[in-house]
C-alpha cells in the first residue's frame, strides 16, 4: 500500500507513549499506522481526541511485543482485536485489522486480517477509513477518503445500504459528521439509505443512540442536520412518540445568540417537550440520572417572561439559576421569540447569587413549636413573605415574622 500525501509531523505522532507503542511493535517486525478520527483530525489541522492504532498482527503477537518490551498491555477487547498499550501514563488501543464475518445491525462477527483494503473497506465513512504514519504518510485504501475529509464531503464507504444493514447507528453518524465537517450537501446516495432503513435505529442500544445523538446536538451545524434527520424521518425513531426538532433548532438560535455554548442536554429538553415524556425518554436513552433531572427541572420550572428582576430573582431562587434558564430559553424556543427577551433573564441568572434563606427549625422550637407540619408550614410562610419582599429581611426580620405568625395560630387555636 502507498502513501498518497504527507502531511507535517506534529507532537502526538511522536509523542512518548505513541513512540514507545510503535518501537514495540517495529521490534517484532510487525507495520502499525494510527487509524480514524486522530488521522481525519490531523488531516483537517484540528485538534485530535483519543489515538487508535492498528496492524496486521493478531492480538496475541500485540500483547508479547509490548509486555517484552515493558509496557502494559490490557485485553479490553480482544474477541474484536483491540488491546490497550499502556506507556507513559497513556493508553493506546491497538488494532488487529479485521474484516466481517456476520452483521445483524448491531454488533459484528470479525476475522482478523493482515489486509488493509479489507479493514478500511469495512469502516462507515470515507474520511475516517485513513491511516497514517508516525513520519506523516498518510493511505487512503479505497481512494477518495482524503479527498472527501478536504472537501467537507459525508460519504459512507462503498454501498451506503449495505454500511448501514452492518452497523444502523451508522444513521446517526452520518449525519452527526455531517453536523460537524459537512461542506457540501447532504450525499443523495446516502440520506436516501437512511430514510429507508430509519425505521431499524429502534434495534440500537439507547447508550449507542445518545452518545451519536449528544455530539450531533453540539455540532456546528446542528440545527442542518436535525431538520435533515426529521425530513428523512429518522427522528421519528429516537424514542416512542418520536422526537421534534423545531424547538431544539430555535433553542440552538437563542444561544447562539446569546453567546452561549451549545448545550446538548438543553436542546434534548426541546426535543423532549414535556414533563410526562421525560422518563420514558430517559430509559430509551439510558440517561444518567442528572441529565434526566435537569431536562424534567426544565420542563417543570415557570419559564413564562418575567415582569422584572425581581420576579427574576424569585424564580432563580425557587428553581435554581440553571433550571430558571433553561426553562426561559425553552419558552421562548417554543413562542419564536427572540434571544434579546431572554438577555435579563440570563444575567440575572449568571450574575446574581441567591442568599441563604436566615432561619430554620431551631428557631421555630425556641417559640414553642412542637416538632411536625406545623414547623415546614411556619417556614414556608415566613420564607414566602421574605421571597416576596425580593429578599431584604435579615434574620433578626425573619424571626419577628415567624413570632408573629405563631401568636396568631395560637390566638386561632
Amino acid at each position: 500500500m502507498q502513501a498518497v500525501d504527507r502531511i507535517p509531523v506534529q507532537p502526538w505522532m511522536i509523542g512518548p507513549a505513541a513512540t514507545a507503542v510503535f518501537a514495540a511493535l517495529a521490534a517484532g517486525g510487525v507495520t502499525a499506522r494510527f487509524v480514524g478520527g486522530c488521522v481525519r483530525d490531523a488531516v483537517l489541522g484540528l485538534d485530535i481526541g483519543d489515538l487508535d492504532v492498528c496492524t496486521p498482527a493478531p492480538p496475541e503477537r500485540v500483547m508479547e511485543l509490548a509486555r517484552a518490551a515493558g509496557l502494559r498491555a490490557i485485553p479490553t477487547g480482544i474477541d474484536h482485536g483491540t488491546v490497550t498499550l499502556v506507556a507513559d501514563h497513556t493508553g493506546l488501543e491497538v488494532t488487529t485489522l479485521r474484516r466481517d464475518v456476520e452483521t445483524d445491525g448491531r454488533r459484528a462477527v470479525v476475522a482478523f486480517t493482515d489486509d488493509w483494503v479489507e479493514d478500511a473497506a469495512r469502516r462507515d465513512l470515507t474520511l475516517n477509513a485513513l491511516y497514517l504514519d508516525p513520519d506523516g504518510s498518510v493511505y487512503d485504501p479505497m481512494g477518495g477518503g482524503l479527498a472527501d475529509a478536504r472537501a467537507g464531503r459525508i460519504r459512507f464507504v462503498g454501498d451506503p445500504e449495505t454500511r448501514i444493514r452492518e452497523d444502523v447507528l451508522r444513521i446517526l453518524r452520518f449525519f452527526r459528521f455531517w453536523a460537524r465537517f459537512g461542506e457540501e450537501p447532504l450525499d443523495p446516495d446516502g440520506l436516501a439509505a437512511c430514510t429507508a432503513l430509519a425505521d431499524r435505529i429502534p434495534e440500537l442500544s439507547g447508550e449507542r443512540v445518545w452518545s451519536e445523538l449528544s455530539r450531533l446536538l453540539v455540532a456546528r451545524q446542528a440545527e442542518a442536520a436535525l431538520a435533515a434527520m426529521a425530513e428523512a424521518g429518522v427522528t421519528a425513531w429516537l424514542w416512542p412518540g418520536g422526537a421534534g426538532v423545531e424547538a431544539a433548532i430555535a433553542v440552538a438560535g437563542i444561544e447562539r445568540d446569546l453567546e452561549l455554548a451549545p448545550d446538548a442536554v438543553r436542546r434534548l429538553a426541546a426535543m423532549v417537550a414535556e414533563p410526562r415524556s421525560v422518563d420514558p425518554v430517559a430509559d430509551r436513552l439510558r440517561l444518567s440520572r442528572a441529565e434526566s433531572d435537569r431536562i424534567r427541572r426544565a420542563l417543570v420550572a415557570d419559564g413564562a417572561p418575567a415582569t422584572g428582576d425581581r420576579e427574576r430573582r424569585a424564580r432563580v431562587y425557587r428553581a435554581g439559576a440553571a433550571a430558571y434558564l433553561d426553562a426561559r430559553i425553552l419558552q421562548a424556543a417554543a413562542a419564536g421569540a427572540t434571544a434579546e427577551t431572554v438577555v435579563a433573564d440570563r444575567e440575572v441568572a449568571v450574575g446574581w447569587t441567591p442568599p441563604v434563606f436566615p432561619i430554620g427549625g431551631r428557631e421555630v422550637a425556641a417559640l414553642g413549636v412542637p416538632p411536625g407540619p406545623d414547623t415546614g408550614r411556619f417556614l414556608r410562610a415566613v420564607e414566602d413573605a421574605w421571597v416576596a419582599d425580593d429578599f431584604t429581611g435579615d434574620a433578626a426580620a425573619c424571626r419577628a415574622r415567624l413570632a408573629a405568625l405563631v401568636d396568631q395560630g395560637r390566638q386561632q387555636q
